[in-house]
């Protein structure tokens, strides 16, 4: 089973909630596509086994055939070639790799070449598998590292994605092929308008869901409604507490020192498989 991990927005929770829920599960595959900014690693503190480059293919111009014909620049649509009467320039930022400008030109003066846009880690620690990315900095896109990160996928255990937060591409390209996605959110006004953007999201991608309150608590009763109105299962409330705050703090998962959390983690996965089954 693959379960994806997200919210709508930064700062909910979702790293707790992943990290403490592949902990509890014991055997477990840990995917944080977070690759603009990771910290799954902070909280496991994995023996790292492998690093490796990630590249994206961009276009390079063999100006000696080159004609300055333009028929690279009107194909591209992200706009990352730019031809003139005597100039070929690339934007190496805003070139997605598609490769159809190579395919165009008519002469054969461009080839496709790898840059290098982030690192992919893999390690282990108390028995779950850790696999995270981490973008170059001034990088603009996450998803190849996103895609990247879940090639490494394994299908014999359960994996966990901490996605990252937002709703945009990256966030799609996280939690698309899930089976489950637990939405981790918050009851303040923006935790309650980025999950309803969410929710929208994994409806029409056609996954199930169910919610984590974080910070149960805090705020006012209007998220309670929300989820009463949009039939919405609430499968774990964590409460706003001190000692739970320090523990994340010092970089110290939950369940570590307070072992009561982690029945309750485990509670929280065979909800999860019987809305699943349903």
């Amino acid at each position: 089973m693959i379960i994806s991990v997200a919210s709508g927005k930064g700062g909910t929770g979702k790293t707790t909630v992943a990290v403490n829920l592949a902990l509890s599960l014991g055997k477990a595959q840990l995917l944080d596509c977070d690759v603009e900014e990771p910290n799954a690693h902070i909280l496991l503190k994995p023996k790292i086994t492998e690093t490796y480059p990630v590249h994206v293919p961009m276009p390079r111009i063999y100006r000696e055939r080159c004609d300055y014909c333009g028929k690279c620049s009107e194909f591209c649509q992200y706009h990352a070639l730019l031809v003139t009467k005597n100039v070929v320039m690339t934007f190496p930022e805003l070139c997605h790799g598609c490769g159809g400008c190579s395919l165009v030109c008519p002469r054969g003066a461009i080839a496709e070449e790898g840059r290098e846009v982030g690192l992919v880690r893999t390690g282990t620690a108390n028995g779950v598998s850790l696999v995270y990315g981490e973008l170059r900095v001034s990088e603009p896109m996450a998803t190849p590292l996103i895609r990247e990160v879940k090639k490494r996928l394994t299908t014999d255990r359960i994996v966990i994605i901490d996605a990252p937060p937002g709703t945009s591409c990256p966030v799609i390209t996280a939690v698309h092929g899930s089976d489950f996605c637990l939405l981790v959110t918050e009851p303040t006004p923006f935790g309650l308008s980025n999950l309803h953007i969410m929710v929208q999201v994994l409806r029409e991608l056609c996954i199930p869901f169910g919610v984590v309150e974080n910070f149960h608590g805090l705020g006012d009763a209007r998220i309670q409604d929300y989820f009463e109105r949009a039939t919405i299962p609430v499968l774990l409330q964590i409460p706003f507490d001190r000692r739970i705050a320090e523990l994340y703090s010092r970089g110290i998962p939950l369940v570590a020192e307070m072992p009561t959390w982690k029945k309750r983690f485990r509670d929280l996965m065979e909800r999860i498989e019987e809305l699943v089954a349903t």
